[in-house]
């Protein structure tokens, strides 16, 4: 695994560097939110994981985060922050960011959700700028009305159209749902079953995610991610029109 830690404090970086070389993972360290974004231009495609403080000089680490965003959608990035008021950690996950862990934190607890994160999205590369590859007619494994998901390729259409630029959180969220329409789940169900780890997280969580997925979804067709007040969320694609 090739990983970006985007950390101002060395001796944060000093302590995880033992147990990425026990991994025997490929790390590059940043230390202010500038030198971050140089270092992952110069390789945009190249990355498996980043890891990103709030707290940074140069740049805050929010808006990194946003620049991450538009070089690569669908790098898996961590937030780690001493940041842990809830506006915060909502704001770090509508702005893209697919974990928020807060510190202190214990290094075994962050080597298990970088491995979580990461086996999501090595299932397959995606095309160029976070884009589905080429819609095929085998291999979907989620098929509904208006609805087809392929786990193996990362690949989720709505009326035939991609749904473009996931992170492998949103894809693994609108893969749960839309696995049994019309279901309802609960936000805490949803915690337990797309975060594969234990995960102590306020429930909000899913509300940024699913913020963003229905962002997404919208620019491939009608909303099927509906709300069910006072529960939680469904899939439920039975109102979008025929071709």
């Amino acid at each position: 695994m090739k990983l970006l830690m985007i950390e101002d404090n060395k001796s944060v970086s000093e302590m995880m560097s033992m147990f990425f070389r026990k991994e025997k993972w490929d790390v590059e360290y940043a230390y202010d939110g500038l030198e971050a974004i140089d270092i992952f231009k110069k390789d945009p495609e190249g990355w498996d994981m980043v890891t990103l403080d709030l707290n940074l000089p140069g740049m805050d680490g929010l808006q990194v985060n946003a620049e991450l965003r538009k070089i690569s959608p669908t790098v898996p990035i961590i937030i780690l922050t001493a940041r842990d008021s809830e506006s915060d950690q909502v704001l770090g996950l509508e702005m893209g960011a697919d974990d928020y862990i807060v510190k202190p934190f214990s290094p075994i607890t962050l080597i298990a959700r970088i491995k979580a994160l990461h086996r999501r999205a090595e299932m397959a590369p995606l095309g160029k700028n976070g884009a589905v590859a080429e819609e095929s007619n085998d291999g979907y494994d989620v098929v509904t009305s208006h609805f087809k998901l392929n786990s193996k390729t990362r690949e989720a259409y709505l009326s035939g159209k991609p749904i473009n630029d996931l992170t492998p959180k949103e894809f693994d969220l609108l893969k749960t749902l839309a696995q049994k329409p019309r279901q309802v789940f609960s936000r805490d169900q949803l915690l337990q079953l797309v975060w594969d780890y234990e995960y102590y997280g306020d429930e909000r969580t899913v509300d940024a995610h699913i913020k963003k997925l229905r962002q997404k979804i919208e620019k491939a067709g009608p909303q099927v991610i509906q709300t069910v007040w006072g529960v939680g969320y469904k899939f439920d694609d039975s109102g979008v029109a025929d071709k």
